[in-house]
């Protein structure tokens, strides 16, 4: 997916996936063309095992402007008897690619490197985590469209800063630059923006050291940890578990271990 024509470019290298949102003159504002490549990418990363981690930034100045104004102007030009149907078609999709982004079983991060807005900032906080330029601005800017948030963001956006904070950004649309999101938590690091890329794919190192089954299980968990019974979440992680104990890496790890560890010292 190198091809520089592309509205979504996909490169993998030493394990890292750079995923690029590649609108630059469009501020990356999502197409139907484009967000069937970038589903397509997912997919990719998903089911590339070569794959350990993934880092999601935007071309030119911005991040994502989130949805194309073109795309707008069609739905409303519909007919009003298609509208309903059309719009519901259409979001049926823009679900999927949350969902996908969401549960992709590996670290994901979004190197946010200038403006994100309304789908956008949905976009970036759908990762795992955020690292920001120092330019870089947030907003939830839907109501501003007399529309609500469909990119995940009343999901997502709570569990990162509090309901009671969520709803004063969703229901005013107001721009919040890097500082503020990092004091929010909307955003978990700020970088230069000349080093934004490269810090987010070491992070992305960092992260993805671990084993593949044991990052990928204790993702799915953690991820319905917030709306599922405490009970429930015991159970899966000792099945999840019983897993981790049957993998290579598990048992590398403990024969390494015990070699290191004097002979006296165990049972």
């Amino acid at each position: 997916m190198m091809d520089k024509n592309n509205e979504i470019l996909l490169e993998c290298k030493d394990g890292i996936a750079l995923l690029t949102l590649n609108r630059g003159a469009k501020m990356n504002a999502f197409s139907d063309q484009m967000r069937a490549q970038y589903l397509e990418a997912l997919d990719e990363v998903t089911t590339n095992r070569s794959i350990r981690a993934l880092v999601i930034t935007g071309a030119g100045k911005g991040f994502c402007a989130g949805g194309d104004i073109a795309g707008m102007k069609n739905r409303m030009q519909a007919p009003v008897t298609e509208m309903a149907f059309n719009g519901w078609t259409r979001q049926q999709y823009v679900g999927r690619t949350v969902t996908t982004l969401m549960n992709i079983p590996k670290p994901t991060i979004a190197a946010v490197n200038g403006p994100a807005t309304g789908l956008g900032a949905d976009l970036a906080i759908s990762c795992d985590f955020v690292m920001a330029s120092s330019g870089a601005v947030f907003a939830w800017s839907y109501i501003l469209r007399e529309i609500i948030p469909d990119g995940g963001g009343m999901y997502f956006l709570p569990r990162r800063i509090g309901l009671s904070k969520a709803k004063e950004l969703i229901f005013t649309g107001r721009k919040v630059d890097a500082q503020e999101a990092l004091a929010m938590g909307i955003i978990d690091r700020i970088s230069d923006p000349d080093e934004l890329v490269s810090q987010s794919i070491a992070w992305a190192k960092e992260l993805s050291r671990g084993s593949e089954v044991a990052l990928a299980l204790t993702k799915n968990i953690m991820n319905r940890s917030f709306e599922t019974p405490a009970e429930q979440i015991f159970n899966m992680g000792s099945q999840a578990q019983g897993i981790c104990y049957t993998t290579a890496e598990h048992h590398a790890s403990v024969e390494s271990f015990l070699a290191r560890v004097p002979s006296k010292d165990v049972p």
